[in-house]
């Protein structure tokens, strides 16, 4: 009972306390009429789309126009109302600007955007399932498709820039017998694309990877997947289910390359096993194709692939690996290389860029370039690895050495075709890397594209 007389006691002290008030202190001073809205914004002579509900205002601008220095030269607000910018202020554009409008004690604030009239074929699909390979620079798209398809009806579906259009319209049976041009427009931006539709039965090239489709690869594995298909006539994409389930006809086949990059690396067998389940699924398919003289490419974390596949004598895997994340990927100051000694004749090694004095070194990349440093190569030594020379390495693995690292390991080897069986090819270095997250003019690092060309080249022809 004591608790409820005390809640009662101070009931009756507030309201006393309340009663005793005047009633001109309950007249709140605050001003709370004013409008905040913006009525219109030009910067230099681009009006802004205001939307009052979102409380954005969208400038568009040129597609090469500059950001950096625009100039507010109207600003209409509510009547009674100020701000945080004025007439004749310089705004850098290149991120959102807020401006903060305040009408007596009400205030809000507005995001201004700039939005360049960008005119871009981001995708495009064939009938849904056949991705195109887009070359910006050139503005064309090359679709590989199955000869099974009529190429007088097929179906585009198109991505395209914020608030761009294209013509033809997306979606809409096309004849692809011959190349197609697309015009694509957006405000005061305009681009013409042709895009050149290939039908493929039996593909001399392929290559290989995780996901079904080659818009799902990684930013490393889709440089590699694109250039391939730019440049190795005759190729298409193909996912490892593909493969196992004879959906893609290797008949006529000469190499499947598989370049396989996993963030944070994969280091060992059962690691890779782990990893890539669609890759020891396809096992299988891939030993009958390599048995009756195919032959393979096999770049970064692929390289475990030979053991899945019956072609390594002791069944063993690179068991030397590690990589960082292409997020966190380190700048290099200088080019970085690995070494040849032994094997400048070899037909992997023909016609690169090399440095002057250094005969035995091939550089891959350029200073500032982002590397993830993903290595999965041989450690040869009586410490640690099971290898305590090359000859004993050779023995037990039937591979041959072509390229080593600083300390000696093996970064790039091959299996000779035997009998019946084809070449396979294996480059594990970390140099070898196709995506920088910055974008680096390339001068060593062209020794990648060139050196992959000599990959196909001795692989297709032996």
């Amino acid at each position: 009972m004591k608790t409820n007389i005390t809640t009662l006691f101070i009931a009756l002290i507030a309201f006393f306390a309340l009663g005793s008030c005047s009633n001109e202190s309950n007249i709140s001073d605050l001003q709370l009429n004013g409008l905040c809205s913006v009525d219109s914004i030009v910067l230099d002579n681009y009006k802004g789309v205001v939307d009052q509900a979102s409380r954005t205002i969208t400038v568009r601008v040129p597609e090469t126009y500059d950001v950096t220095n625009m100039t507010v030269s109207t600003l209409k607000v509510s009547a009674g109302a100020i701000c945080n910018f004025k007439e004749g202020d310089k705004l850098n554009m290149l991120t959102a600007q807020v401006l903060s409008v305040k009408n007596g004690d009400v205030f809000l604030d507005w995001t201004i955007n700039v939005l360049r009239d960008e005119a871009k074929i981001t995708s495009f699909k064939i009938n849904g399932t056949y991705n195109g390979v887009i070359d910006e620079a050139n503005k064309t798209i090359s679709v590989y498709v199955p000869n099974t398809l009529d190429l007088h009806s097929l179906i585009p579906t198109i991505g395209l820039s914020t608030n761009a259009t294209v013509s033809p319209s997306n979606g809409i049976a096309t004849d692809f017998s011959i190349p197609v041009t697309f015009t694509v427009t957006n405000n005061t931006a305009s681009a013409i694309y042709t895009v050149k539709v290939t039908a493929i039965g039996k593909p001399t090239a392929v290559f290989v990877s995780l996901p079904a489709s080659m818009n799902e690869l990684n930013s490393e594995e889709l440089t590699a997947c694109k250039w391939m298909l730019q440049n190795i006539p005759n190729s298409l994409y193909a996912s490892f289910a593909d493969i196992k389930n004879g959906t893609v006809d290797l008949s006529e086949c000469k190499v499947i390359w598989w370049h396989y990059h996993k963030d944070g690396g994969v280091d060992g067998k059962e690691a890779f096993e782990r990893s890539a389940p669609e890759a020891v699924n396809a096992a299988v398919a891939l030993r009958d194709y390599y048995n009756n003289g195919g032959s393979f490419l096999f770049t970064r974390y692929a390289t475990n692939m030979p053991a899945e596949i019956g072609a390594v004598a002791n069944n063993a895997a690179p068991n030397n690996c590690w990589g960082q994340n292409e997020a966190d990927a380190e700048k290099v100051s200088g080019p970085w290389n690995f070494f040849i000694q032994g094997h400048t004749s070899h037909p992997l090694f023909q016609n690169l860029i090399m440095k002057s004095g250094e005969p035995n070194a091939i550089y891959t990349c350029d200073a500032n370039y982002r590397i993830t440093n993903s290595t999965a190569q041989w450690h040869i030594g009586t410490d640690w690895g099971g290898y305590d020379n090359l000859n004993k390495w050779r023995t037990e693995t039937g591979a041959q050495d072509l390229a080593y690292g600083g300390d000696g390991a093996v970064v790039a080897w091959e299996f000779p075709a035997t009998g019946t069986k084809g070449k396979i090819l294996c480059i594990g270095s970390g140099c070898y890397d196709w995506y920088s997250v910055d974008d680096v003019p390339a001068f060593y690092h062209n020794n990648i594209a060139k050196m992959t060309q000599n990959a196909f080249n001795y692989l297709m022809n032996h």
